[in-house]
């Protein structure tokens, strides 16, 4: 069966909340517009990665986002792998949605191999999931999740049966390396291909673009480079590169049905 796939790689402004939900609807939409049946979005597409504020204004999910995100997806008819900052008590998460076409969370994932700065903001999580779909059966994780050395993290949905896993992230660059262009992608290329080999599962991953504000990168910039690497390891999508390289990739996915 072959599905259609779409990478929303949306601008995400640290701390406004509010344009940045508004950006992720029109990319849901975009999707839609583009015959999509599955949208991934960026990490922290709401506060934005290590923004500080986060600690006092995230929700807690289900909440007031991942609500207005399963409107969409009810009126789309869309699933919709999303990542928001999560507050839980005393304590933020790095966290993604998996979401129905009907809304409701079919999985939630705290992302838990954060960078070691990014740990005195976010807990990390302690759990993998997948779902079974008409689609397919579908694993969720965050960005570095799938990074060379927490590879295991990955092998593991492989191993609990995913053929797709789905992956918001926020893929980031420092000055320097932004203003020569310096070519970004191949160590992600290389962690999805070896999944996708290892275990006939394509990886989709999809990052923001925009800037970095808080943290040991604050000044970095997201550059986008959202990438997906079909079940033979073959890159099938990759999006544009740049801090303003804003766009709606939509491809198509082989996928064999159980």
């Amino acid at each position: 069966m072959k599905i259609r796939i779409g990478m929303g790689q949306m601008r995400v402004v640290p701390g406004d909340v509010e344009a940045n939900m508004n950006r992720a609807i029109d990319m849901i939409h975009k999707a839609k517009g583009n015959g999509c049946q599955i949208v991934v979005l960026p990490e922290c597409l709401d506060y934005g990665w290590t923004y500080p504020g986060a600690k006092e204004l995230a929700q807690p999910i289900p909440g007031p986002l991942s609500d207005r995100l399963a409107e969409e997806a009810r009126k789309t008819g869309l699933y919709i792998a999303a990542g928001l900052t999560e507050k839980e008590g005393k304590y933020l998460y790095n966290a993604s949605v998996l979401l129905s076409p009907t809304g409701d969370i079919l999985i939630k994932h705290r992302k838990i191999n954060e960078v070691p700065f990014a740990r005195e903001l976010y807990r990390r999580g302690d759990k993998l999931e997948t779902v079974s779909t008409p689609l397919g059966r579908i694993g969720l994780n965050i960005c570095a999740d799938n990074w060379p050395s927490s590879l295991s993290l990955g092998h593991s949905l492989g191993l609990m049966g995913a053929q797709i896993l789905l992956s918001p992230c926020a893929w980031a660059v420092t000055p320097q390396d932004l203003a020569v262009r310096k070519p970004y992608g191949e160590e992600w290329r290389s962690a999805y291909s070896t999944l996708a080999l290892t275990h006939g599962m394509a990886v989709i991953g999809t990052s923001n673009v925009g800037p970095v504000i808080g943290g040991a990168w604050d000044g970095w910039s997201c550059i986008g480079s959202s990438l997906a690497v079909d079940a033979g390891g073959n890159v099938i999508a990759k999006a544009e590169y740049g801090e303003d390289a804003e766009q709606l990739l939509a491809f198509d996915l082989a996928v064999e049905l159980d």
